[in-house]
């Protein structure tokens, strides 16, 4: 009777421990969702505010989306560098840096008195944030790899994707009450709170003997490693080809709309949101749809969408469409990103749980360096849809090349495995 009770004491405790630690993986997605969201913050909240900014610093339209152009350019070298460190020194440190430079950034970009300096300041804004964005993704790989991964993967992308649905709306809002610059003493005051965040928040998930003690050759030499990979390359070409398309769109909306449409800030902000909505009800379909198919299914399905809404968009371009039937093809490319990203990201990081920090910080290099790219590229058309519609067709378009050709020149054959499986992230 005695080793009943007993029994069904330490399954008790079992029980109440297994569901502490899934409370414990659910906050700390939560938390990391928060500190990845730095690229859609950085950028969308101050979208509304691009037409002002180019009146006030006398800048044409492709002047001043520079701006964003170095901010994704500082995003890009930024994870260069955040990555490996977070592999030879651990993931809190730079984290806390990163977040501590960002505030510092924004409150540069906020007194800069021409666009030049403000594209500095932006490219330095990027160089810091780039920390919460690539260290989040390694914290991530260190704890869950296979199809949870890409679990995990979707719940932080869905938590970060809340940044695109409020960052807009609520830029457009405090553009009411406070101009351009003022939106980046916000971003100065969300630095601080993320750095608060990072501080509270972010374990240490990198055990000493398990980081790199090289030298910046060992460094560089680890990248190389891992971008040779075909299926590395693969897929982080596919997942940063898609979300270039993502990003033609975000830099050339605000012009879109506001310009070509004459739409009020308010309502671009609502329009972004409901994008932004669609991408968190992808990533909530993605949780489920893995429960049953794998990863490099659902980012073929993913792809597909992304390619299917780049075409009618084009389309409804050269036909001169109103909003609305811009807006519909957007909506389908647009929330595709949250079935392609987290699984191009989960398979890309599959084989390298040795150097997690340094293989996210390739794939979200080349997302932001391709995002670079695109953004000025947008605006040549001027008041027009159709540069928008003819870029965002022409990387969805590589993006499934580069998905198809380079996996299977790696001859993967087999669907990747859970190497490690700690505990389901999915709560």
């Amino acid at each position: 009777m005695g080793e009943r009770r007993m029994s069904e004491r330490d399954g008790s405790v079992e029980v109440a421990e297994a569901v502490g630690s899934r409370r414990g993986n659910a906050r700390l997605i939560v938390v990391l969702g928060a500190l990845s969201a730095f690229g859609p913050i950085t950028t969308d909240l101050y979208l509304p505010s691009l037409p002002q900014a180019a009146a006030s610093l006398h800048a044409s339209q492709a002047g001043i989306q520079l701006s964003l152009t170095t901010c994704l350019v500082g995003l890009a070298l930024g994870q260069l560098l955040a990555g490996p460190l977070s592999d030879r020194w651990g993931r809190r440190r730079p984290m806390i840096a990163g977040m501590a430079v960002f505030t510092i950034a924004s409150a540069l970009c906020a007194v800069a008195p021409t666009v030049a300096l403000l594209d500095g300041a932006r490219l330095l804004q990027g160089l810091a944030g780039a920390a919460g964005i690539v260290i989040s993704f390694a914290i991530v790989r260190d704890r869950w790899s296979g199809t949870q991964g890409a679990r995990a993967f979707s719940i932080l992308l869905g938590v970060s994707g809340a940044a695109p649905i409020i960052a807009p709306v609520a830029g457009a809002q405090l553009l009411r009450v406070i101009d351009w610059r003022g939106l980046f003493w916000v971003l100065a005051g969300l630095g601080l709170i993320f750095l608060i965040i990072a501080i509270v928040g972010v374990p240490e998930t990198l055990p000493p003997q398990a980081r790199h003690r090289g030298e910046l050759t060992a460094t560089f030499a680890t990248l190389r490693r891992i971008a040779v990979v075909p299926e590395f390359a693969g897929y982080a070409l596919a997942g940063a080809l898609a979300f270039a398309a993502m990003f033609a769109y975000i830099s050339a909306s605000s012009f879109v709309f506001q310009t070509l449409f004459a739409l009020s800030a308010q309502v671009f902000g609502l329009i972004f949101a409901v994008n932004g909505v669609g991408i968190m009800l992808a990533n909530a379909l993605n949780i489920r749809l893995l429960r049953r198919w794998s990863p490099r299914r659902v980012l073929d399905l993913g792809l597909a969408g992304v390619c299917t809404g780049a075409i009618v968009l084009l389309i409804v371009a050269l036909a001169h469409g109103g909003a609305v039937a811009i807006e519909i093809p957007l909506f389908v490319m647009v929330s595709s990103i949250g079935l392609t990203l987290p699984n191009a990201a989960a398979l890309a990081l599959e084989r390298f749980g040795d150097a997690s920090g340094s293989a996210s910080a390739l794939v979200g290099c080349t997302q932001f360096v391709l995002g670079a790219a695109v953004a000025p590229l947008v605006g040549l058309g001027g008041r027009s849809a159709i540069p928008m519609g003819v870029v965002t067709v022409s990387v969805a378009v590589l993006a499934v090349v580069a998905r198809v050709g380079l996996v299977r020149l790696g001859g993967r054959s087999a669907e990747p495995t859970a190497t490690r499986s700690d505990a389901d992230p999915n709560t």
